[in-house]
């Protein structure tokens, strides 16, 4: 949205103060992510602010959202993005909009436009859109429609593009990465896809939302083959035990979760592995909750996160009997988190004395203290490196590790090789 109104010569700003026009694009897919978002659109509404809401919220929640916020001048679904001109310009003549298709179909390709909001060396670069699965638990299909892939062709196109502009680090994403051109080419063709990235100029490319059963010998094969791929996997396990997830509506994970994560670990010993977990779903008992924690335990995870049961209203698991109390779930997530902290601080430990690259993203105004990424974190949900030394911004360095917490490590820069070469003659 943003490069299409940018394209069409609308300055835009990240400070709402200087905007005629607030875009907002709200989540929905859990409680607390639709609580930040209306209290969002709340403060600005009061500061008499005109709001066009956008995405999961306004796909949801349409007719609540216009008539319980009347500063809202548009709002716009989520298969509806590549209309925000057009939103605009009606808004201006004075129109309130509503431009929310039923059904989403719309995904952005090679030729649409982007404005990027991340770090200079990142880019996340969508391979799919929608999702096909029926988790209990989850709105997303009904909010982002059916999966539709693009072709290899426009996602090497797109990476291309980020590469000529420096970018260090792209990220795929989807809902289902491991997915991927299912919908378009009647098989998944992730294999492929690594492949053709390859030849892409860029140092690090990282793979977001895999899910385990689609970690077939074909892909392992392909990222071993990939030499800018990152051995580094998400995998949205949500559970352990095969009957909370015959209850999610994933009965095919409890079959293949020990034996995936066991085969990733011999064929990419080096891999760090990232998983989310969803404590309190609906049934779930004290014995279901201690093999999770045997499992967490087992695997040694690099790094997971932890959420409680949302109920979200149009699931299936909405209606699901035994729900458990806010407190329960909470004093779970608590635990969890504690039994996985010490894996995380070995993890982060083994980290000393070596030099890792890290991709520098911003340096403290006060201190000139660096801050980056290595390999082994995603930007937002896994750690940082704090560094000391000489770098620029947007650059990957060679960082000598020098200490390590639960999440963050320390380092400074390697200095490079200076010297003179002299030529001895006798």
């Amino acid at each position: 949205m943003l490069g299409l109104v940018v394209e069409a010569g609308y300055p835009v700003d990240t400070d709402e103060e200087l905007a005629d026009y607030v875009i907002v694009n709200t989540c929905s897919f859990i409680q607390a992510a639709r609580e930040e978002s209306v209290r969002t659109l709340v403060e600005l509404a009061a500061a008499n602010k005109r709001v066009v809401i956008t995405g999961c919220m306004a796909q949801h929640f349409q007719e609540e959202l216009l008539t319980e916020l009347p500063e809202a001048v548009a709002i716009v679904g989520t298969g509806d993005y590549h209309k925000i001109v057009e939103v605009i310009q009606r808004v201006e003549s004075g129109e309130r909009v509503r431009a929310v298709s039923p059904e989403p179909t719309y995904i952005a390709d090679e030729t649409t436009p982007r404005y990027r909001t991340t770090t200079e060396g990142v880019a996340y670069l969508r391979v799919a859109e929608g999702c096909d699965y029926r988790c209990a638990f989850c709105i997303i299909p009904h909010l982002r429609g059916k999966q539709r892939s693009r072709t290899i062709e426009s996602i090497v196109t797109e990476a291309q593009k980020l590469a000529a502009e420096g970018v260090q680090e792209i990220i795929l994403i989807s809902q289902i990465t491991t997915n991927y051109g299912l919908d378009l080419y009647g098989e998944p063709k992730l294999a492929e896809l690594l492949l053709a990235l390859g030849t892409v100029d860029v140092p690090w490319i990282r793979m977001h939302y895999a899910y385990p059963t689609g970690l077939t010998p074909k892909v392992i094969a392909a990222i071993q083959e990939t030499p800018n791929f990152l051995p580094y996997l998400d995998l949205p396990l949500q559970h352990s035990h095969p009957e909370v997830l015959r209850a999610m509506n994933r009965p095919w994970q409890g079959q293949v979760n020990d034996q995936v994560i066991e085969r990733i670990k011999t064929a990419l010993p080096e891999a760090v592995l990232r998983t989310t977990f969803i404590v309190g779903f609906p049934g779930e008992t004290e014995a279901h909750f201690q093999h999770l924690l045997q499992f967490v335990e087992r695997h040694e995870f690099d790094h997971v996160g932890v959420f409680t049961f949302s109920p979200e209203e149009g699931t299936p698991a909405y209606d699901l009997p035994n729900q458990l109390s806010q407190s329960v779930m909470e004093f779970r997530r608590d635990t969890l988190m504690q039994r996985q902290q010490p894996i995380s601080l070995r993890k982060n430990q083994a980290q000393i004395g070596k030099t890792v690259e890290v991709l520098i993203e911003q340096e403290h105004p006060e201190t000139g203290e660096f801050i980056g990424r290595s390999a082994r974190f995603a930007p937002e949900v896994d750690g940082l490196v704090y560094v000391r030394g000489e770098a620029r911004l947007g650059t990957l360095v060679p960082v000598s590790i020098v200490d390590a917490d639960i999440y963050d490590l320390y380092g400074q820069v390697v200095p490079a090789v200076s010297g003179v070469v002299a030529e001895v003659l006798g």
